[in-house]
């Protein structure tokens, strides 16, 4: 199902919309993984499927040594724009299964928003290899609430109604026999934070067309999309603002 979703390039249209309107990671996340897990600004970070660089963001601004892993051109350039004053970032075009890094020379790997896109057997082989000992995987995802408002239940009947593979995405997803697979059975934790943005009408909007499975323009069923959003937001508005919320779900570990 993977590939049949070209998962390495279904954003490549995206990536104006991703960079401005997807959400970052609240800094607790930060503050966790140096209370916790023994982060120093000496760690080396391999960001795992780093996307436009939201993931890397923390550890870039740490002044950790990041390598960002992505194979989408697109994607990866607009992590190299950001970084570009960073000479702590090094952008890297590979995949999860193949890293290209040196072996046992991470003591981070983070995946945001990208580890239910790998090859689960091959990404576990390949992280345990460029790990140093006792270095630990670091999962992250922000996970949209799709119930806990009015107006995000009605988000949630938008993306049913008009999405256009979107009920697929939503089985490709990481369970507990997954992670007892991938780390070890009873060998990871989960941590919860809160996160959560606010949009005006053109911010929903962009945050609509950030996601791969929603028509883009020029798709028979954008316009009668974007009223129907335009009407959701007319609905739940306040002070011209609606609220997405967002639980950021930590899976952190070491590989058995």
């Amino acid at each position: 199902m993977i590939s049949r979703l070209h998962s390495t390039t279904r954003f490549s249209n995206r990536v104006k919309d991703y960079v401005k309107y997807r959400p970052h990671y609240p800094p607790e996340v930060l503050e966790f993984l140096i209370s916790e897990l023994g982060l120093t600004k000496g760690s080396a970070i391999a960001d795992v499927g780093s996307g436009t660089g939201i993931s890397s963001e923390l550890f870039v601004e740490n002044g950790n040594h990041v390598y960002g892993i992505e194979p989408n051109k697109k994607m990866r350039e607009a992590a190299e724009r950001l970084f570009k004053r960073h000479k702590n970032f090094v952008s890297v075009k590979a995949t999860a299964e193949d890293t290209t890094l040196r072996d046992r020379n991470i003591d981070f790997v983070v995946a945001g928003q990208s580890f239910h896109w790998f090859d689960l057997q091959k990404t576990k082989a390949e992280f345990k290899r460029i790990l140093r000992p006792y270095g630990s995987v670091v999962l992250i995802w922000n996970d949209r609430r799709t119930a806990s408002s009015d107006f995000l239940r009605g988000y949630e009947t938008l993306l049913n109604r008009y999405g256009t593979d979107y009920e697929e995405i939503k089985h490709i997803s990481i369970g507990i026999r997954d992670l007892d697979q991938f780390f070890g059975k009873a060998n990871y934790h989960l941590k919860i934070f809160k996160n959560s943005q606010f949009f005006d009408f053109d911010g929903l909007r962009g945050r609509l067309l950030s996601s791969s499975y929603v028509p883009a323009e020029g798709h028979p069923n954008y316009v009668p999309m974007i009223n129907d959003l335009k009407e959701l937001y007319d609905t739940y508005e306040e002070n011209g603002l609606v609220l997405f919320e967002y639980d950021t779900k930590l899976y952190y570990g070491l590989l058995k």
